[in-house]
């Protein structure tokens, strides 16, 4: 029974990892480009920022880093009082 289960699992992964590769967009044929010019034109009149890349992370989506610094802060937190030495 472990076995056919585990065969399963394998099938269902392999299948949702062929899908990915066959569904991926081919290379520079990006899904919203009116997103880009939006970002390159507006974001030194709006964010003060010179460089798009920051004023995307830091201001547009700084809710959404705030969080990603949070989980990253959780999980390392987390391995560290799994990992640490108990004194006896």
């Amino acid at each position: 029974m472990s076995r056919w289960v585990m065969l399963l699992a394998f099938a269902v992964a392999a299948g949702f990892l062929i899908f990915g590769a066959v569904a991926v967009r081919p290379f520079g044929d990006p899904p919203r480009a009116e997103m880009d010019g939006y970002f390159n034109r507006f974001s030194q009149p709006e964010v003060a920022a010179n460089n798009a890349v920051t004023a995307i992370v830091f201001d547009y989506r700084g809710y959404d880093t705030l969080g990603e610094a949070t989980v990253l802060f959780t999980a390392v937190t987390g391995v560290a009082l799994i990992l640490r030495r108990w004194r006896a």
